[in-house]
């Protein structure tokens, strides 16, 4: 997001909030260095759904709603509505208060990694960054959601 073309979208902020999103839920080493660690900066599992379906609604219509304003293409768009579709059917099953062991031990955590690796890789590529960068700290994602 620091290299990410802010402008050329008009919606880069609600992008910029489901890249973050999309980036923790697809990256492994940070679910154990981060989010089971309790490392502080980068909120939870819930905090990260959050970002992903806030300002979106992605939970209630497909993304490809928002080609135009969002995401670039229907590319980005289905691979987007697969990933947000596996994290919510964890959630759903097991609960927006549930630890996060709880998440990473589900059946489905593994597809949902997957498809949001998928989704994190086609975005950040498309904005012209490196996907295999670590995930930012939440402060830096409200600083760069602030700028520009």
């Amino acid at each position: 997001m620091g290299d990410m073309p802010l402008n050329d979208l008009p919606w880069w902020r609600w992008r910029a909030n489901v890249r973050s999103a999309l980036h923790m839920f697809s990256d492994p080493v940070f679910h154990q260095e981060a989010w089971l660690a309790g490392r502080e900066g980068y909120g939870d599992v819930t905090d990260a759904v959050y970002r992903l379906v806030e300002d979106t609604w992605l939970d209630n219509w497909s993304a490809e709603k928002y080609v135009g304003t969002i995401f670039r293409d229907s590319g980005e768009a289905a691979l987007v509505d697969v990933a947000v579709l596996r994290v919510l059917r964890i959630m759903h099953q097991v609960g927006a208060d549930a630890p996060v062991s709880a998440y990473m031990e589900h059946h489905g955590w593994t597809e949902a990694v997957r498809a949001a690796r998928d989704a994190h890789v086609r975005l950040a590529t498309n904005d012209g960054e490196d996907p295999d960068a670590p995930p930012r700290t939440l402060e830096v994602l409200r600083i760069l959601t602030r700028s520009a």
